[in-house]
């Protein structure tokens, strides 16, 4: 099973002296929403990781997802993480306010912040009146979410109207609950974008403070300050919560940075479980992807690092994670990895906890003909679109909103460039700065280096 996918975080990424075209393509569209109202930050950062939400790169709820095919619909998918605010100032007031939120969730008050700020997102914040007269913003995720898909359909019309040089077919657009997901086209090759609109945060939160006291598996390995370098809010609730006023925490940026210490066996036992497991405990909803890389986490602080490092034990450590995975299930917890107190399978009813532990009992008994099975759909999955990109280059059928073909779009080497930088750069973060009032000139980072 491969490793690459789901193990790399990328941000907008370029090789020195050239520019990943899908990439630029990408944050161009968030580049262009930021000139419509001027909402978003002038100068932005944007995490791109490798792996669609499907994927479980972020933790975000599946059940408002569409379900796309690969090798039906795309070929690759990324999760594109576009800051909406950007609270990275020390002396800047932030009030997460969790008096009325689950653990690992918060309402995001806007009150203390200045009023050229109020002004800008008020159509976008729940309002609280209290008793004394003053009023509270509340930061809302899905009327955030709401104007992000507006002002993208906004700018994928003009681009339509307007079509630029270089710039991809635009297959596909769908707002899935607060994700807005994009497939893009070049050449025979298709990408599927799920953007999601965050609140970016430097630091760290005090609900996770005691995590950090503890001791864990990448202790000397990278620091400290590596891994507490910032968080998000993502748009998603909980299970009992106010969907237009509650966010979760999530610290992709800071597992990242701990995929470094994670050894090769270990992922691609997690890559094979993940194949096994996503369709297989998918109805009812149960078992994530997420809450999988949170247990292999929760792995990896409890067994011994020299049992870890071991390159020829990838069958002991999937056997491994399957009994983890059946443990988690029978007692109906799943602490998360970053706010222990946080149980993310406390919600399941004893039916459904049942039905997925006689599945994975199956699964235990023969986990190398399940294997086999999951390698065979992949498998289809690639002669399905080897065969789509045979009947595509002798039929050319246009895009629903291209005019057909076009001699100016890339090729793709494009597409193949994308996939050696998720390749070739494991464990980094690559992030994108951007100057609206020049679009042809964005600034990387590939961990601390610029180019």
């Amino acid at each position: 099973m491969s490793s690459t996918k789901d193990t790399v975080a990328l941000g907008d990424a370029s090789e020195p002296g050239g520019l990943c075209q899908h990439c630029r393509n990408c944050t161009c569209l968030a580049r262009m929403v930021q000139k419509l109202d001027q909402k978003l930050p002038v100068a932005n950062e944007y995490l791109l990781l490798s792996g669609g939400v499907r994927e479980g790169v972020v933790d975000l709820d599946l059940d408002e997802l569409n379900v796309y095919a690969r090798g039906t619909d795309y070929d690759m998918d990324f999760t594109l993480l576009v800051p909406a605010l950007k609270l990275h100032d020390r002396n800047q007031p932030v009030t997460l306010d969790m008096r009325h939120s689950a653990l690992c969730h918060s309402w995001l008050s806007l009150r203390l912040f200045d009023e050229g700020t109020i002004s800008k997102w008020k159509d976008c914040c729940t309002i609280v009146d209290h008793i004394n007269g003053a009023t509270n913003y509340f930061f809302s995720p899905t009327k955030v979410a709401d104007w992000f898909y507006d002002s993208i359909s906004i700018v994928l019309s003009e681009v339509q109207k307007k079509p630029q040089r270089g710039m991809p077919k635009v297959e596909k657009v769908e707002k899935n609950g607060t994700i807005i997901s994009i497939i893009l086209g070049v050449g025979s090759s298709r990408m599927l974008y799920d953007i999601v609109p965050v609140v970016s945060f430097k630091g760290w939160p005090a609900v996770a403070q005691s995590w950090l006291m503890e001791n864990h598996f990448w202790d000397g390995k990278i620091t400290e300050e590596e891994v507490i370098s910032g968080f998000y809010l993502v748009p998603a609730c909980s299970y009992k919560g106010k969907k237009d006023n509650e966010w979760r925490l999530s610290f992709a940026r800071s597992e990242v940075q701990l995929k470094k210490c994670i050894s090769g066996s270990l992922m691609q036992a997690y890559q094979a479980c993940k194949a096994i497991i996503i369709k297989l405990l998918s109805r009812p909803k149960a078992i994530s992807p997420y809450h999988l890389r949170s247990m292999m986490l929760w792995a990896c602080d409890r067994l011994p690092a020299n049992y870890l490092a071991q390159e020829d034990y990838a069958a002991h450590f999937l056997l491994g994670l399957i009994d983890d995975l059946q443990h988690c299930l029978v007692n109906k917890m799943c602490p998360n990895y970053f706010i222990p107190q946080c149980n993310m399978l406390e919600h399941l009813s004893e039916e459904t906890v049942v039905l997925h532990a006689r599945k994975l009992s199956s699964v235990r008994s023969d986990p190398a003909e399940h294997l086999r099975t999951a390698i065979e759909h992949v498998k289809a999955a690639n002669r399905l679109t080897l065969e789509l990109q045979r009947r595509g280059s002798t039929t050319s059928i246009p895009s629903p909103q291209s005019d057909g073909g076009d001699p100016n779009q890339p090729d793709d080497r494009l597409a193949k460039k994308l996939q050696q930088l998720v390749t070739e750069n494991p464990g980094k973060s690559i992030s994108v700065f951007i100057n609206p009032d020049d679009v042809t000139r964005p600034h990387f980072r590939i961990d601390d280096k610029f180019f």
